[in-house]
């Protein structure tokens, strides 16, 4: 990699590292659900502002279902299981679990995208959960149902994040490429409408009484507009340059320490 690929890299990381604090914020005043709902239709609407004022051509070459997929599948249905996870697990499990995104990545590349497993790809993840454990600070947990259910649901949601970097190779780098914009864009609108039916069902059942606590919204709109409109820009032109695993080792770079106890996801 080139030196302003890690300078990116790092960025990215950042950014998403910033996701945290904003989720702390807002999380507790809107809800988890809503708050993974109303974060991908900001971005959604972030990237539409993006793509009116630099003039960018709407065009996804055919290519409009297969990035709404994608957006189901990375960042719909994750922002979903760690929404469950984060009432089920403390959050600093929900850290660790998030930072087994690249170990997923490198054996769903291996098992279903024809992706080499060598000794150097599984010693590095390895040696990152281990850090990363040992950064979280968690102590040990009972386990009981509701344990194996976050678990589960956490497991779902970095396989998801493992898949999607190679279905983006595979769906779009390889058949020709497209603007990094244009494919963050795509799969916010695929992932709003996917989470709507959810975000509906948890509103009607429990809407909150906190949500007109100013706080909440602009931990919100900073964690639509910069941390999923821009980081997903960085993240889809990453991927087409350095490859998937790269990213998503990056991408872990961003794990902070979560409190347990509290009504927050674990999310990126």
């Amino acid at each position: 990699m080139k030196l302003s690929d890690y300078v990116r890299l790092l960025a990215l990381a950042a950014i998403w590292g910033a996701s945290f604090l904003f989720m702390r914020i807002s999380a507790p005043v809107l809800g988890a659900l809503p708050t993974a709902f109303f974060r991908v239709l900001l971005g959604a609407i972030g990237l539409a502002v993006i793509l009116a004022i630099l003039k960018t051509e709407i065009d996804f070459k055919g290519k409009l279902k297969q990035i709404t997929v994608l957006g189901v599948i990375n960042s719909g249905i994750p922002f979903l299981m760690y929404s469950v996870a984060a009432r089920l697990l403390p959050a600093g499990y929900s850290a660790i679990f998030n930072a087994t995104t690249p170990m997923m990545g490198v054996l769903i590349g291996w098992m279903c995208f024809s992706d080499s497993l060598t000794l150097k790809k599984g010693i590095g993840v390895l040696i990152g959960l281990m850090g990363i454990t040992l950064l979280t600070g968690t102590g040990p947990v009972t386990l009981s149902m509701n344990v194996a259910m976050g678990a589960l649901a956490c497991l779902v949601a970095t396989s998801c994040y493992g898949a999607a970097g190679f279905m983006t190779k595979r769906w779009i780098a390889d058949k020709g490429g497209l603007d990094a914009k244009l494919v963050a864009f795509g799969s916010q609108i695929g992932a709003t409408l996917f989470l709507v039916p959810f975000f509906g069902i948890s509103t009607a059942i429990n809407l909150p009484t906190s949500w007109g606590n100013p706080e909440g919204w602009i931990a919100l709109v900073a964690l639509g507009f910069i941390c999923t409109a821009c980081a997903y820009i960085l993240y889809f032109r990453l991927i087409a340059d350095i490859g998937t695993v790269w990213v998503q080792k990056g991408c872990n770079l961003s794990a902070e320490r979560m409190q347990p106890g509290s009504k927050r996801e674990a999310n990126r």
